[in-house]
């Protein structure tokens, strides 16, 4: 009887699987170290996967 095996996970088209970066903002603390940010994907919200390229709701806000 095969096998089956599951789907390979999509790479987020925003940020190929690279979900949480950390930005250097330049900054020296009194031990150091620089500070960091740490920034996740907006669309994929850090996972780095998504089922489909659409599958992130789209908020639609009216500006008054």
């Amino acid at each position: 009887m095969a096998q089956h095996s599951p789907a390979p996970p999509h790479l987020c088209p925003d940020c190929n699987g690279f979900p949480v970066v950390a930005i250097d903002t330049g900054t020296l603390l009194d031990n150091g170290t620089r500070a960091t940010l740490l920034v996740a994907c907006r669309l994929c919200r850090g996972t780095g996967s998504t089922r489909t390229a659409t599958s992130a709701p789209v908020v639609q806000r009216e500006h008054a």
